[in-house]
C-alpha cells in the first residue's frame, strides 16, 4: 500500500514537471491545428507554443499558407496552452515589497548594493582571481541563515 502511494506521488510529480518549461509546437496538433500548419510554423522558426502565442499576428500571416483566420485560430489555441495573464502594478509592487536584502557582511559593500544582495534575483559576481568572490559567496551562505532582523534570510 505504501509503495503504491509513493508510485502515485512520483507520477504526480512527473506530470507537474511536464507542465513547466517551453512546450513544443507539436502540442498544438492535439488542439485542433492540423499537422501541416504545425509543420509550416516549424519551418518558419516557431518551435515552441510560447513563441507562437507571443508572436504578432502579422508575423504569422507572412508564413506561406497561413491566412488571417488560421493565424487567429492558431494564436487562440496557443493562448489556451500558455499562461498569458496580466499583472497589475499593485500586484507587482506587492511581490517586490516581499523581497528582502541579505547582508554581505560588509557595511560598505551593503551600502554600495543599497542594503545587500536582493533575494529572488540572480546576482553575478566577477573579478580577477584572489579578489574575494568565493569568500563573499561563503559569507552569503552563512548570512542567509540569519534571522531577518539581522539582515539574513530566515
Amino acid at each position: 500500500m505504501a509503495m503504491q502511494a509513493v508510485a502515485n506521488n512520483q507520477q504526480i510529480d512527473v506530470s507537474e514537471e511536464e507542465n513547466f518549461g517551453p512546450q513544443p509546437v507539436t502540442k498544438l496538433e492535439g488542439n485542433g491545428i492540423s499537422a501541416t500548419d504545425v509543420k509550416k510554423l516549424t519551418d518558419a522558426g516557431y518551435h515552441t507554443v510560447e513563441s507562437v502565442a507571443f508572436a504578432p499576428k502579422k508575423a504569422l500571416i507572412t508564413i506561406k499558407g497561413i491566412s488571417e483566420a488560421k493565424a487567429d485560430k492558431i494564436q487562440n489555441e496557443a493562448a489556451k496552452l500558455v499562461p498569458m495573464g496580466f499583472t497589475t502594478a499593485t500586484e507587482f509592487h506587492q511581490r517586490r515589497s516581499e523581497l528582502i536584502q541579505i547582508t554581505t557582511g560588509s557595511k560598505e559593500l551593503d551600502k554600495l548594493l543599497q542594503g545587500g544582495i536582493e533575494t529572488g534575483s540572480i546576482t553575478e559576481i566577477f573579478g580577477e582571481f584572489r579578489t574575494g568572490k568565493t569568500q563573499l559567496c561563503h559569507t552569503l551562505a552563512v548570512t542567509c541563515q540569519l534571522p531577518i532582523d539581522n539582515s539574513g534570510g530566515e
